[in-house]
């Protein structure tokens, strides 16, 4: 084999893994119809997908709207940096067993939406915990070896430390709407061999990993410091604050809501949402995406808290083409399916869209999809750089001869502290 033809199967090899995480990293729905209200619960008061200390425990509930008592299980995978399988055996990265029944659940109580609420803790009896770092997926499946859906999750230790700045653009173009994200990862104890080659880095906006930055490489070092100092390349656009609606009562109007009708289930009308990308930024706190279940008359939200059908309003006067305007949020793990795409009604010149949730305080957006399948996050809400946005870093490790990606620390920003 000549040397150029041998240097051109290296690079191809090389780039085939980047490639790969690019198409993986978007969430794809994989969730029953059946399956509603997937949380995860860690040390965290709001997140999107969890990021958990070696050690941690954390929990898992979600709700099958059927509420026929159905049988399920869970397995537990672990990736690579790319989201591809690792070549770990289960014994080298899980402490106990999976493939495991979950035995906790409850049916609803005084609801018209009856369901059964599951709810999976780990460590558990079976499953002990993980014994190693980095990327994990969890898949609940059912009866018929069917997975009724998938969450991804990711296992640090805490060997590294992770210093993150937010700073403005220093592209004039982008000064008032996008923001950069610097960092240093500093690790006295682990010595890191070749870092620009065996170091690689998680830059996540607002707990949203199919927004999310994975190819920078450390610019330069100093003494066990990786410095990464970049602009353009690290940068996010800013967005705006996420609307909400909060549906704790859903049989009375709210600032949010502007009737109600009870029909086979409650339905709540939302007021009409307005293109904001054209108008000046207002602060308005939100939770970055995130949700809570809640009832105010509940004592157990769990299995107190009803369904009700959600009816968005939006007017959009621009031209989007052959692109989707839908809702976005955690709602659903950030995916864009069925439910979330908004239809229009050329009577009224608005889009519309309903939805089944359960009773609680959400964050959602508006977002566009376009026909080449990328999300363009501030078609409809703008983006601006003074938006609260949280970031969080996290850097990986793979030393030579190693088989798998460890997950080496976790760093956390945020846009309240911008700077120049």
């Amino acid at each position: 084999m000549s040397k150029s033809l041998k240097h051109l199967l290296f690079i191809t090899l090389v780039s085939l893994p980047c490639v790969l995480f690019a198409q993986s990293n978007t969430p794809k729905n994989n969730t029953a119809e059946h399956i509603r209200t997937i949380q995860i619960h860690t040390s965290e008061k709001y997140s999107g997908i969890p990021i958990l200390k070696l050690g941690e425990a954390f929990r898992i509930s979600f709700d099958d709207i059927n509420g026929d008592e159905a049988d399920y299980y869970y397995r537990i995978t672990h990736h690579n940096f790319d989201w591809t399988p690792s070549p770990l055996y289960k014994n080298e990265y899980l402490n106990g067993f999976d493939e495991i029944r979950i035995l906790n659940y409850e049916n609803s109580f005084n609801t018209l939406q009856l369901y059964s609420h599951y709810r999976l803790s780990i460590p558990n009896e079976d499953t002990k915990g993980f014994k190693v770092s980095g990327n994990y997926q969890i898949e609940v499946y059912d009866d018929d070896d069917e997975v009724v859906f998938s969450r991804k999750f990711i296992v640090y230790e805490p060997i590294a430390t992770v210093k993150v700045y937010i700073k403005r653009s220093r592209n004039l173009k982008h000064i008032d709407s996008k923001q950069s994200v610097q960092f240093e990862i500093d690790s006295p104890n682990e010595i890191i061999r070749n870092p620009r080659q065996n170091i690689k880095t998680l830059v996540v906006q607002n707990n949203d990993i199919s927004n999310s930055i994975t190819n920078l490489v450390p610019q330069f070092t100093i003494a066990n410091t990786l410095i990464y100092k970049y602009d353009q390349e690290s940068s996010f656009g800013g967005g705006n604050e996420y609307l909400s609606f909060d549906s704790k009562d859903i049989r009375a109007s709210t600032v949010s809501i502007r009737s109600i009708d009870l029909k086979e289930l409650y339905h709540n009308y939302l007021y009409t949402n307005v293109v904001r990308s054209n108008r000046r930024y207002t602060y308005n706190p939100d939770i970055n995406g995130s949700f809570v279940i809640r009832n105010l008359d509940a004592e157990d939200n769990n299995i107190e808290a009803d369904y009700a059908w959600m009816h968005f309003l939006l007017e959009c006067y621009e031209s989007i083409g052959d692109g989707e305007i839908h809702l976005y949020g955690n709602f659903n793990n950030y995916t864009l399916d069925e439910t979330t795409l908004l239809k229009y009604d050329k009577k009224s010149g608005l889009y519309y869209n309903k939805r089944l949730f359960k009773q609680g305080f959400y964050n959602y957006k508006y977002v566009l999809l376009k026909p080449d399948k990328t999300i363009d996050h501030g078609f409809i809400s703008g983006d601006f750089d003074e938006t609260e946005n949280e970031y969080i870093v996290i850097p990986y490790y793979r030393a030579p001869n190693a088989r798998y990606d460890r997950a080496i620390g976790k760093g956390k920003g945020s846009s309240t502290n911008i700077t120049n």
